[in-house]
């Protein structure tokens, strides 16, 4: 078979691959459709609950059996995100407008997650069921084929209320985000009513009706005077405080009681929150609360801080709105497919892509109900017409040899081949003009519908088929009919499914905390070789000091205002304040080092732990497995950064020594294969932090330092390389950069 070779640019072929991907994501997966503000895998689920017929007057059904058909016939993507998409449109503290109702464990504002699917059950929430999957059989909206082209479904539900703001969206495409927050449904459709009327109106006019979001959660928007802006570019953030009572208990005492939360504090937050607390009280930022307890429930949040008397109440909010939480940002970027395409919109025009689709429905809808019409009357003005000739058409009936010969009578007057009882009879069955429909349904029709009351009947059902199309074209020619009609169903919708607002809006200053004054006092830091560092009172290492310096690797006498540095093998520097170390007594365990700076106990080791103010004015000595050295000024490690790098480290090597040793000090490099060489500290230069240093001592293949001592006074340290005694004092001195002494076994 002949073939054609198509050459390309690789770079033009996946350039090209991969914006056919990104758009396949951010329109089919991740973004929601302005006009019904729905994701497609939402869509797809509610569909499809529709078509199994789990309405909201019927019994629940399986989540496994939903999703599975869902995933079958609509959205092969996996029954996880199917499912997911599912729980959360049945979490009320989600969303502003629950659509489906679930039974089961459909998971908890403190983030429980869901049952699995075969536990749990769903329906459509009447909501749903009425305002976004009605008149699907009357050809409102367009449908297209799914997936394998087996089955079609509809490329956008009939929405009837602006979802898009009602309920919010939040997604993750391609180089792309949305998050749109949920609005109150009684606003929103005030909103859409006055903008129905009047289609000039700006963003300041719709902020008249619709005040801010409202979240679920409830809340206090802080930054009331910012929304303007954020509705008129679809971008922002909006602060959110939780709200706060204040509460009397037993013995004069207060407390303090959290009833709502911020929007993006739902879920793993609220715990982080509780620890939040808990770490301010442990750091000694607040001695006011006592106790902390979450007491929520499915009633609602309620967090209680139990206070101790006089407790500064106004203080201690402000610093739970700064340190914690309870204050928090949700940042807004009202992006959605407009078009086909995505889009940042303005509330104004999310308003009127809703309108407009509103209108598209409702005439789509009224165009069809005026062609049923229309046929309907078609044949009722037949069945009355043949009423008044029915001796006729039964007598053509008598005369007839088949049903296609009366049929070619009554519409086309073809009287051959019928015997007829007279001429004249001929004559007027040859006048006959009834159309196709009326002549199909004249041979329908049964003789009970000959009787006088039947007639009537007729008569009634044709004249309200007469009312029916002039109500019809009215509203299809009349913008007015049309709106009114629009805004008559939003009002239903407002009496039935509108809730009052949960979150209030106000403008607040920000938070400007005011750090207490904290006593400066001598402590004693102590880290074990385990890692758990905690301070103690001076006067308490002085009464345990045997014990103490026996249990502790590291003992630093410092400020509880300064801050110790941590060097490790790895060349970083970790710093960390001594107040955020537990204080108390000689016994207590203390806490993990890596709880309260960056340090991993599985990636590097201690070398020195040492106060910074100790090391502030004197300059460090470092020396690395490779017997590469330096000194730095130790005012280079003031910085306000938690980890640093503290020296350059070449590949493989490591740090093994950092010593604040005086200029006129000696060090002794002890290497692995038992070389000692000692010099004056002062032949190593000082260099930055970034530096690699020099060569300290010459070393052979494979050999490597070990062990660096420091010869500052007339003490001695106890040295031994394999079990045999090494005098270093005796050490001759050399120069750096030298071999050194091999020790004799």
């Amino acid at each position: 078979m002949d073939g054609q070779i198509i050459r390309a640019e690789y770079s033009d072929i996946m350039q090209k691959s991969y914006i056919d991907y990104a758009m396949s994501v951010i329109i089919a997966r991740a973004l929601p459709d302005v006009r019904d503000g729905l994701k497609p895998v939402q869509r797809r689920t509610l569909y499809d609950m529709y078509e199994l017929g789990i309405r909201y007057d019927r019994p629940y059904r399986k989540c496994a059996r939903i999703v599975g058909d869902t995933m079958g016939k609509y959205h092969p993507h996996g029954d996880s995100s199917i499912y997911e998409a599912l729980v959360v449109m049945a979490q009320e503290f989600k969303k502003g407008l629950a659509l489906v109702d679930g039974h089961g464990n459909f998971g908890s504002i403190e983030g429980d997650g869901a049952a699995a699917m075969r536990y749990t059950e769903a329906r459509l929430q009447k909501v749903t069921q009425t305002a976004f999957l009605a008149d699907l059989d009357k050809d409102i909206v367009d449908f297209g084929p799914n997936f394998d082209e087996t089955e079609k479904e509809p490329l956008v539900l009939p929405v009837r209320i602006p979802n898009l703001l009602v309920n919010g969206s939040d997604g993750i495409a391609v180089g792309m985000v949305t998050s749109i927050p949920p609005h109150n449904l009684c606003e929103v459709i005030d909103a859409v009513k006055a903008m129905i009327r009047n289609s000039s109106m700006t963003t300041a006019d719709l902020m008249k009706y619709i005040k801010g979001p409202d979240f679920p959660t409830g809340g206090i928007i802080v930054n009331q005077n910012e929304l303007a802006e954020i509705y008129e570019t679809g971008q922002g953030k909006i602060r959110i405080r939780g709200r706060v009572e204040v509460e009397r208990a037993k013995g004069g005492r207060e407390r303090l009681v959290i009833t709502q939360i911020p929007y993006p504090m739902m879920g793993a937050n609220i715990g982080k929150f509780l620890n939040d607390v808990a770490t301010l009280v442990e750091t000694k930022k607040t001695t006011d609360i006592v106790d902390i307890s979450n007491q929520s429930s499915k009633e609602g949040i309620r967090i209680v801080l139990e206070l101790r008397k006089g407790a500064d109440i106004e203080r201690l909010k402000n610093l739970l709105y700064k340190k914690t939480r309870l204050e928090d940002t949700f940042g807004v970027n009202m992006l959605a497919v407009a078009n086909g395409r995505p889009e940042t919109l303005s509330l104004k025009q999310i308003l009127e892509y809703h309108i407009d689709f509103q209108f598209e429905l409702m005439t789509r809808k009224y165009r069809n109900l005026l062609e049923k019409e229309e046929k309907k009357k078609e044949i009722q003005e037949g069945l009355i017409r043949a009423c008044d000739v029915i001796d006729l058409i039964i007598e053509i009936l008598r005369g007839s040899k088949s049903r296609d010969q009366v049929k070619a009578c009554l519409v086309d007057g073809v009287t051959d081949g019928i015997r007829f009882k007279s001429e004249r009879s001929r004559r007027m069955a040859a006048k006959l003009a009834f159309t196709e429909p009326q002549a199909n349904a004249i041979l329908d029709m049964r003789l009970y519908r000959l009787i006088g009351l039947e007639i009537e009947v007729l008569m009634k059902e044709h004249e309200e088929t007469l009312r029916n199309i002039a109500q019809y074209q009215d509203i299809l020619n009349h913008y007015g009919s049309m709106a009114e009609l629009i805004i008559k169903e939003l009002d239903a919708y407002k009496k039935e499914f509108g809730r009052p607002r949960r979150t209030s809006l106000d403008n607040a200053q920000q938070i400007v905390l005011e750090e207490q004054k904290i006593e400066e006092m001598p402590v004693v830091c102590l880290m074990d070789r385990f890692g758990y560092v905690r301070t103690v009172d001076e006067a308490v290492y002085e009464r345990n000091k045997e014990a103490a310096d026996a249990e502790s690797r590291y003992v630093i006498h410092c400020l509880n205002t300064d801050r110790v540095c941590v060097f490790t093998d790895t060349g970083r520097l970790h710093l960390l304040k001594v107040l955020d170390v537990p204080y108390g007594r000689f016994r207590d365990k203390g806490t993990p080092v890596d709880n309260i700076c960056n340090y991993s106990s599985s990636e590097e080791n201690f070398i020195a732990v040492m106060a910074l103010n100790d090391i502030r004015d004197t300059v460090l000595t470092f020396v690395t497995k490779q017997a590469m050295m330096k000194q730095v000024q130790g005012c280079e490690f003031d910085v306000s950064k938690r980890t640093i790098a503290a020296t350059k480290l070449q590949e493989g090597d490591a740090v093994v020594a950092v010593h604040a040793a005086p200029e006129q000090a000696h060090v002794v490099l002890a290497t692995k294969g038992g070389y000692f060489l000692r010099f004056p500290v002062s032949e190593v230069p000082i260099k930055k932090k970034t530096a690699v240093g020099v060569r300290g001592m010459k070393l052979s293949e494979k050999d490597e330092i070990t062990d660096v001592y420091w010869l500052e006074g007339t003490e001695v340290p106890e040295v031994t390389y394999h079990d045999k005694p090494v005098s270093i004092n005796r050490l001759r001195i050399s120069s750096r950069d030298t071999k050194g002494t091999k020790t004799r076994l």
